[in-house]
């Protein structure tokens, strides 16, 4: 039997909210612990039932921003998707730098949800069509006031190119460790290195740049 996911929904448009909720119950797969209406109670509900996932958006009172970083750096075994109607450039990359691993645009299809939360909980990213390439427009533009190396995946070992690689396909870190023969736990490790050598603060930035350089 598939795991039944465990998440926390913070949104402060109250029909929104419960459609959402609705689709989730209906799927059979999520358990909703709790609803909130803003920033402070999401922080709060998260430290108390502390979910697999928390599902955010960034227009509700407090500034769900603001809430995903309170929880990344508190509940840091915590996953965050970020579902909202902003497609800003500021935005997206706070997310992300704020530990989000999803960025989902409201108004897609309840399938596409799902899909999100399953990738984030599994280990992956989410970023919705149409967005990544303003993330790979913003890691560009940084590359050309920092110091980075010209292509830094010619840093990485064979391996390390190999766990990219697959990072790219959205894969999971379990699934990675499945098709090396890895511990999911090596695979963490590795990943850590990778981050580091490539200057990226997530894997969704990562996988970004893999596909980037056509791996």
């Amino acid at each position: 039997m598939t795991e039944r996911i465990r998440i926390v929904i913070a949104d402060d448009h109250p029909l929104f909210r419960g459609g959402v909720i609705r689709s989730l119950q209906e799927d059979g797969g999520f358990d909703v612990l709790a609803e909130c209406t803003g920033a402070d109670e999401a922080v709060a509900a998260t430290g108390q039932v502390l979910p697999d996932l928390a599902l955010l958006d960034i227009s509700m009172p407090g500034n769900g921003l603001t809430a995903a970083e309170r929880i990344s750096e508190q509940f840091p075994t915590v996953r965050i998707v970020m579902l909202t109607v902003s497609e800003q450039d500021d935005d997206l990359l706070r997310a992300l730098k704020a530990g989000a691993s999803g960025y989902v645009l409201k108004g897609v299809a309840v399938e596409t949800l799902i899909e999100a939360l399953r990738s984030v909980y599994a280990g992956g990213s989410f970023i919705s069509p149409g967005l990544a390439g303003k993330v790979l427009s913003a890691m560009g533009a940084g590359k050309t006031r920092g110091t980075r190396s010209a292509d830094p995946i010619s840093d990485l070992t064979h391996r390390e190119e190999q766990i990219l690689r697959l990072v790219a396909r959205g894969a999971s870190n379990r699934e990675i460790g499945d098709e090396l023969g890895l511990r999911e736990a090596t695979v963490k490790h590795y990943m850590s290195y990778i981050l580091q050598k490539l200057h990226v603060r997530n894997r969704v930035e990562a996988a970004l740049m893999a596909r980037e350089k056509g791996l």
